[in-house]
């Protein structure tokens, strides 16, 4: 995990300086960069592979190609494998991916397993931009004239660069003008889907019941997953939210740290009683972690709360609301690991929210275009609030649940086992694959936002208050927002005040998502 910024085209390295000191944040262990004549990357490195020998850019054997990336290639064992000849400069896994693109093409990218945005760039003037199918590792770029930008943050831009910024899309790579061309137009690709075509539609069971093979399947494939994302060299602890989808990534993970004679970290946060942090405990006694917990003042979700919406770069309320525990979650985390494993996408590919049992989405076929949309709009909403609320602390937040091979095989099951009929609760198949793993009570208790359970969400509630009534003393003018984006709420007003002043130039169609209500 770390942060990018690159340029192609006409280089002004002032610039591209000034871009990479913003996000020093997203990798404080070290800095590196390279000037070619019509590229620069830049990289802030958090070091968790290969700790002494993967700085980055990365160079090729004949030093006319370099890389740099922010995520995990969790498959780069396997691409070193296929690449038997090639002899590699480090045991990095972001040269793993650099090497195949080299050899095949940035097609190749399509092979390529795991959470990145990768900007390469040769002597000649050729290269290549790419982000992950999902949009897990955030990537943004800016077209100007002659020159064409990215970073991993919003704030890395300047403020006159802020109007152009876009959101790059996952699953995409764009190339530079060939030599004689443009070099700062280039060429888009899709590379992958979110969700892999072939499992878009439904497929239906109608007279079928799950059976223990079927359970046993989901208990394999999401295993794999985890001990796969725990790829380190470094400790990888596991936040606990008190829900069911972080206590069965604790429960595989426990294992796998057990396996290696080790104990897995855990962490939790929640104001004094809250029924989060009494669960994400019960929890950690089952599994004997070595838990840690965050228990918040007031002041302290005040503090955090002044400083969420900046951070997240997002005024959607759900998100902020979610933020500010996530952000005093990560602040005590780093204290012992630098990667966490979280339940970000469970509730999508399980049918976890409560919307989605609604009259709306009652057939297997509506409910499963609308999990797929879900997935898909990820990028720009939780993973979002994810990446930004642990990489402002220099932590890597990893996501299991959205592995491509998990999403391939959970949403080919039959969507009809994931409505809410027949006296089913929400997530039922996968509360009884996991039933046993975890406490009873917590395999089978309601779903609570973040927000809420951690007992956050009563104080920010009256935050959110006493800042309107601040604003409504100052006779301060509600702000409007163009490109046809629209305020839903006195608390999204509030947010987007505070994210405006930071991102005036920023256009939020050009670079955000909402959730349907605020």
């Amino acid at each position: 995990m770390c942060g990018i910024v690159a340029a192609y085209g006409s280089i002004d390295a002032e610039k591209c300086e000034r871009m990479l000191a913003r996000i020093h944040h997203r990798g404080p262990d070290d800095t590196g960069r390279v000037h070619l004549e019509n590229a620069w990357l830049g990289h802030q490195r958090l070091s968790i592979m290969d700790v002494t020998g993967g700085k980055q850019p990365i160079a090729d054997d004949t030093d006319s190609a370099y890389v740099v990336g922010n995520g995990e290639i969790y498959n780069h064992e396997d691409i070193r494998d296929v690449l038997s000849e090639v002899r590699f400069a480090t045991d990095s896994d972001t040269e793993s991916a650099f090497r195949l693109v080299l050899r095949d093409g940035s097609a190749a990218l399509y092979e390529v397993r795991g959470m990145f945005a990768l900007a390469m760039a040769h002597t000649d003037g050729r290269g290549a931009v790419a982000r992950d199918p999902i949009g897990i590792k955030p990537l943004y770029w800016a077209r100007l004239g002659e020159t064409t930008i990215f970073a991993s943050e919003l704030r890395a831009f300047d403020p006159e660069d802020q109007p152009y910024v876009e959101a790059f899309p996952p699953g995409h790579v764009w190339t530079p003008g060939i030599a004689g061309h443009d070099i700062a137009e280039g060429a888009m690709v899709r590379f992958a889907d979110a969700v892999p075509v072939e499992v878009r539609p439904a497929r239906l069971a109608p007279d079928k019941q799950w059976t223990e093979e079927d359970l046993g399947h989901i208990r394999d494939v999401l295993s794999d997953s985890i001990r796969r994302h725990m790829m380190s060299d470094v400790p990888v602890g596991v936040f606990l939210s008190g829900g069911l989808d972080s206590a069965i990534v604790a429960a595989i993970a426990a294992k796998v740290a057990e396996e290696k004679g080790e104990r897995l970290p855990t962490f939790a946060v929640g104001t004094e009683g809250s029924a989060d942090l009494l669960a994400a405990r019960a929890v950690a006694e089952y599994l004997g972690t070595d838990h840690h917990e965050i228990v918040p003042t007031a002041d302290d979700l005040e503090e955090a709360l002044d400083e969420a919406v900046t951070v997240i770069e997002h005024f959607d309320p759900a998100l902020v609301r979610s933020a500010v525990p996530n952000l005093l979650l990560a602040r005590e985390a780093v204290k012992h690991v630098k990667v966490v494993l979280t339940g970000e996408g469970a509730d999508e590919l399980f049918a976890g929210y409560e919307y989605v049992h609604s009259d709306e989405f009652s057939t297997p076929d509506t409910l499963q275009a609308e999990l797929v949309r879900s997935i898909e709009s990820l990028h720009e909403l939780n993973l979002q609030r994810c990446d930004r609320a642990t990489m402002n602390y220099g932590l890597e937040a990893r996501v299991p649940f959205l592995d491509a091979t998990v999403m391939r095989e959970m949403l080919a099951l039959p969507a009809e086992w994931k409505l809410k009929i027949h006296d089913r609760t929400e997530k039922h198949l996968l509360r009884e694959a996991f039933d046993g793993m975890v406490p009873y009570d917590i395999i089978w208790r309601g779903k609570e936002q973040f927000g809420d359970g951690s007992g956050a969400g009563d104080v920010l509630a009256k935050l959110v208050e006493k800042e309107k009534a601040k604003e409504d003393a100052q006779d301060a003018e509600t702000p409007t927002v163009e490109h046809g984006w629209e305020l839903r709420s006195d608390e999204e007003i509030a947010y987007y005040r505070t994210w405006h002043r930071s991102f005036s130039g920023v256009r939020p169609n050009a670079t955000l998502g909402a959730f349907a209500t605020a």
